[in-house]
Parts: structure tokens; C-alpha cells; sequence
């Protein structure tokens, strides 16, 4: 898959290459300051989160977030995701890894969902624009859908059947 997506890019910048060549150079350098300003802070939480998984045994995670008792590791995953600060290309790898451990996918889209959809850090700043009342109601009714989104997951994959 990897390879499909690199073979597709390369031939788009060629092509974007051969029509405007001054656009694609002054693109490629946008993107290239980008990526070394996101850089430090991407290596951090990686570092960070490789060194958090490294410490927590794997019989914890999969006692926690296993198969055991799906509804308890479903509500524990999405209070988690619900209170972690954490951006999604450091998010979905490391659901990769946990997923390699035996999370099961219900609970990795528990996680995942409310770690995008909640934010019970960002209430403060969300509540200045919005108010406290729709900053709360919004995110119920994401914390909800989260959980609804798990549970279609688990269907889908099987996890609840």
C-alpha cells in the first residue's frame, strides 16, 4: 500500500512538475519548512509514547483495553482518548500498535474518535468562543456518537457477534 501511495505522489509531482515547474519548486518548499517546523514535536510524542509503551507491560494494556470485558474497555479507551492532547499521525500509529497487541478494533475507534471529536483539555479555550453551555453539549453528543461509532466497528468487524 505504501509503495501505491509513494508511486501515485511521485507521478503527481511530475506531472505538477511539467505544467508549472516554478509552482511545484516554491510547493516543495512550503512543504519542506512545514514538515521541519512539525518535526521536533512529532519526534517527541513518538519518543513519548514509545517510551510510555515500552514501561507498560503488555499484559496491563491487554488486561485494560483487551477482550476480556468489552464495554468496560470500550468507556476506558474513549475516557482516555476523551482527556489526551494527541495528534492523529501520532494517534494512528500508535493504535497500530496496540492493534498488534491485541486491542481490538471496537476499542481503537473508541479511542481514536473521542481522542479527535472530545476535548475535555481544550474546554477552556473552546468555551471562550463558544460558551460553556455548547462546548458542553458538543461534546456529549461527540462522546455519544464516539461510542456508537465503536460499536459499529465492533459489528462490522465481527467483535460483537
Amino acid at each position: 500500500m505504501f509503495y501505491y501511495l509513494l508511486s501515485i505522489t511521485i507521478c503527481a509531482l511530475i506531472i505538477s512538475f511539467i505544467f508549472d515547474k516554478n509552482k511545484t519548486i516554491k510547493a516543495l518548499k512550503i512543504a519542506y519548512k512545514k514538515f521541519m517546523n512539525i518535526l521536533p514535536a512529532f519526534l517527541v510524542m513518538l519518543i513519548l509514547v514509545s517510551i510510555v509503551l515500552f514501561l507498560v507491560p503488555d499484559k496491563m494494556i491487554i488486561n485494560y483495553l483487551g477482550t476480556k470485558n468489552k464495554f468496560f474497555s470500550v468507556i476506558l479507551a474513549s475516557i482516555f482518548g476523551s482527556i489526551t492532547l494527541m495528534p492523529g499521525f501520532i494517534a494512528y500509529p500508535l493504535c497500530g500498535i496496540l492493534l498488534k497487541k491485541g486491542v481490538s478494533y471496537m476499542v481503537l475507534a473508541a479511542f481514536t474518535t473521542t481522542l479527535m471529536m472530545v476535548g475535555v483539555l481544550s474546554y477552556p479555550v473552546e468555551k471562550e468562543y463558544f460558551g460553556a453551555k455548547v462546548t458542553i453539549i458538543r461534546n456529549l453528543i461527540s462522546f455519544i456518537i464516539s461510542i456508537i461509532v465503536a460499536i459499529a466497528i465492533g459489528f462490522f468487524f465481527g467483535e460483537l457477534i
